[in-house]
C-alpha cells in the first residue's frame, strides 16, 4: 500500500455567527502587518456586511475568472509585498488564494461565501486552462491557517450553490467507497476518511432537502448548519485523511470530461459531479443504487442525464466526454477503467435508464 500523506485539517476552523468580527484580533495575534485580499466583485459585496475594519495595511485584488496558472502569477505579482493572503469567495477564489499563498510562501486565510464545495478546507487547488477546461490539481505542503465560516453569509448565497455543494459532497462517499472497500488493510487515516465519507452521505440524504427548504425560509437552522459543515468540514476530511484513497474516482473524471464541452461551463461543478456519480454507478453495474438516488436528485433538481443539463447527448459529445474522462492521470483509472468506449456506453446507459425511470 502506498504511504499516506495526511493533511487532515486547517490550523484553525470556526463556524459560528459573527465569526468575522474576530478576524482583526486573529490577524493581530498572528503579528501580520500587510494582508493581500483576493475576492470577486459579488463575493466582496456579499461579505461586506459581515466584515469588520482590518487594523493593518490591505491590498485588494479582484480575481479574473478560473483558477489558472496565469491568474495565479498575475495575482501573486500584485500581492507580493504582503505577509498573509485572505481569500473571500467561492471555490475558485479560495483555490487562487491557496495557490498564491503557496507561490509567495505566506499563510492563507479563507472565508467562503458559497456552500458549494470543500475548497475552504482542503490544502489543494483545482486548475483549469483559459478556456475553462480542467487541467489538474496541486496539493500544497502547508494547510490553510484559518478557515472562518459565517453561516448567515452562506444563507444569503443563491440556492444553486447549496444544491451543487450537496451534489459534490455526496460524491465523497461513492468515490471513497469504490477506492477503499476492497483494501485488505485500512490504515487509521483511511478509516477516518471512510467514516467521514459515510457521514457525508447519511447527513445529506437525511437533511439535504430540509436544508434547502430552510434556506428558502431564510433561517440558519440546525439542519442548514449541519449540511454546510458537512460540505466544508466532513467533505474536506475525506481527502485530507484518506489522501489518494479519499479524493476522487470516476465521478470527478466524468466532471472533467464534461468541461471539454463549452455548454457545460455555466453548469455548477457540483451538479456535474452529481451526474458523474450516476455514470460511476453505471460503470459498477449498480443500477439499484441509481434508482435509490433518483428521488433525491429530483427533489433537489440535481441533473440525472446530459439531457437534463441541457446538453445534446450526441455521439460526438459522448465521445468527447469519454475520451477526456480516461486521459492519462485521471482518477477513473483507480477503478481499473481505462477504455473510453466503456465510459461512452455507461453514459448512454444512464441516459436510457434515467429516462425510463421518469416514464415509470
Amino acid at each position: 500500500m502506498e504511504a499516506l500523506h495526511i493533511q487532515g485539517a486547517p490550523a484553525v476552523y470556526r463556524c459560528e455567527p459573527s465569526i468575522l468580527n474576530q478576524l482583526p484580533d486573529l490577524l493581530s495575534e498572528a503579528s501580520f502587518d500587510k494582508a493581500g485580499i483576493i475576492h470577486g466583485e459579488k463575493s466582496m459585496e456579499a461579505a461586506a456586511p459581515y466584515m469588520p475594519e482590518l487594523n493593518l495595511e490591505t491590498t485588494y485584488a479582484i480575481y479574473g475568472g478560473d483558477c489558472t496558472e496565469g491568474e495565479v502569477n498575475r495575482l501573486s505579482e500584485s500581492l507580493v509585498q504582503n505577509d498573509v493572503i485572505i481569500g473571500i469567495g467561492g471555490g475558485k477564489v479560495l483555490d487562487l488564494g491557496k495557490a498564491c499563498a503557496n507561490q509567495l510562501d505566506v499563510p492563507v486565510i479563507l472565508i467562503p461565501t458559497l456552500p458549494s464545495n470543500c475548497a475552504a478546507w482542503t490544502p489543494l487547488s483545482v486548475f483549469y486552462d483559459e478556456e475553462g477546461k480542467f487541467t489538474g490539481y496541486t496539493v500544497y505542503p502547508k494547510s490553510t491557517l484559518f478557515v472562518l465560516v459565517e453561516p448567515e453569509l452562506l444563507l444569503q448565497s443563491p440556492e444553486k450553490y447549496l444544491r451543487a455543494g450537496i451534489g459534490d459532497t455526496l460524491a465523497k462517499w461513492y468515490e471513497a467507497d469504490v477506492l477503499i472497500r476492497d483494501l485488505p488493510y485500512k490504515p487509521v487515516g483511511v478509516q477516518i476518511a471512510q467514516n467521514a465519507a459515510q457521514l457525508c452521505k447519511d447527513t445529506l440524504l437525511k437533511k439535504g432537502t430540509e436544508a434547502i427548504e430552510d434556506k428558502r425560509l431564510g433561517e440558519v437552522t440546525e439542519s442548514f448548519l449541519e449540511v454546510i459543515e458537512t460540505i466544508i468540514l466532513a467533505g474536506g476530511m475525506v481527502g485530507g485523511f484518506g489522501d489518494h484513497y479519499g479524493r476522487i474516482a470516476a465521478a470527478h473524471s466524468i466532471h472533467n470530461g464534461l468541461t471539454k464541452i463549452p455548454e457545460t461551463h455555466t453548469i455548477e461543478h457540483g451538479d456535474k459531479v452529481a451526474y458523474g456519480i450516476l455514470v460511476q454507478l453505471m460503470l459498477e453495474n449498480r443500477q439499484d443504487e441509481i434508482a435509490a438516488l433518483l428521488p433525491f436528485y429530483h427533489q433537489l433538481g440535481l441533473p440525472v442525464s446530459m439531457k437534463s443539463m441541457g446538453i445534446e447527448c450526441t455521439s460526438e459529445y459522448v465521445s468527447i466526454v469519454a475520451d477526456r474522462t480516461v486521459m492519462q492521470g485521471e482518477s477513473i483509472h483507480f477503478m481499473g477503467v481505462s477504455d473510453s468506449l466503456v465510459v461512452a456506453e455507461a453514459i448512454l446507459n444512464v441516459e436510457e435508464y434515467t429516462k425510463s425511470k421518469v416514464l415509470d
